[in-house]
């Protein structure tokens, strides 16, 4: 049938993709389903030949396509790797984690490490700025992207501005993504720094212990008092901070 008369009768035959391009569409869908976790080396290019019976210039340019989409990376003599994905979030804003983990192709997984209340000791209540004893609710948590671990959540959560967060199974609704969505905040307050894994965060994280981390230190609260503080830490080559301003009347 020409494609005239395919038209003409509504019938328009899908074309095959190129073999590169199938090979590339292959090879990304194994990484963004998380088969292929970051760090993985995919497999060498006389092995993708020899696979779909092609020439090593059709595997060439495959990879080439998906270095450029930032996917891959090739190491020389060494092969082709599944790149470490880097999330890029805005210093003053509080972003979902899930959602940055899904903005990077990944499959996103929570798992919930520790639900505790209790009274907050001297070091807690330093972190949360309470003037006074207090029930806490203390949540640690692990994120992960893909088949790696992405980010580790150490929480503190006042019960006396948020009661009803010891009725939350946690397990279900990420601590962050359900304080969002449940208890209104005014002001929120960001440090930063770099820090060298220690052993507790390391077996967490899958890294070796001292590997450089960024550490986001949050603290938010409304007029009547400190709702949450929160230490996010990343794998130092997994997240990059991001800050847009512009000049004040007084900038020279």
């Amino acid at each position: 049938m020409s494609d005239e008369t395919a038209r003409a009768s509504g019938k328009v035959e899908a074309r095959p993709l190129p073999l590169h391009a199938r090979i590339q569409r292959d090879v990304e869908n194994r990484i963004v389903s998380g088969e292929w976790p970051p760090g993985t080396r995919i497999p060498f290019e006389h092995e993708l030949t020899a696979e779909y019976g092609c020439s090593r210039m059709t595997v060439n340019k495959a990879l080439s396509e998906l270095v450029k989409k930032g996917l891959i990376e090739r190491r020389r003599k060494s092969g082709s790797y599944v790149r470490q994905p880097e999330v890029l979030s805005a210093v003053l804003e509080i972003h979902q984690l899930e959602r940055e983990v899904r903005a990077l192709g990944l499959a996103y997984d929570f798992r919930l490490i520790e639900q505790v209340e209790h009274l907050a000791d001297d070091q807690q209540r330093k972190r949360l700025i309470l003037d006074r004893p207090g029930k806490i609710l203390s949540v640690k948590g692990l994120h992960s992207a893909g088949q790696r671990p992405f980010c580790l959540e150490d929480r503190l959560i006042s019960l006396d501005e948020v009661p009803k967060a010891r009725d939350v199974d946690f397990r279900k609704d990420p601590p962050g993504t359900w304080l969002l969505e449940q208890v209104p905040w005014s002001a929120a307050e960001h440090r930063i720094k770099a820090t060298g894994a220690d052993a507790s965060a390391a077996e967490m994280l899958d890294i070796a212990e001292g590997t450089p981390c960024l550490v986001i230190a949050r603290r938010t609260w409304n007029a009547s008092g400190s709702i949450t503080q929160v230490h996010l830490t990343y794998p130092g080559d997994m997240h990059t901070l991001v800050a847009q301003f512009a000049p004040s009347a007084r900038s020279t």
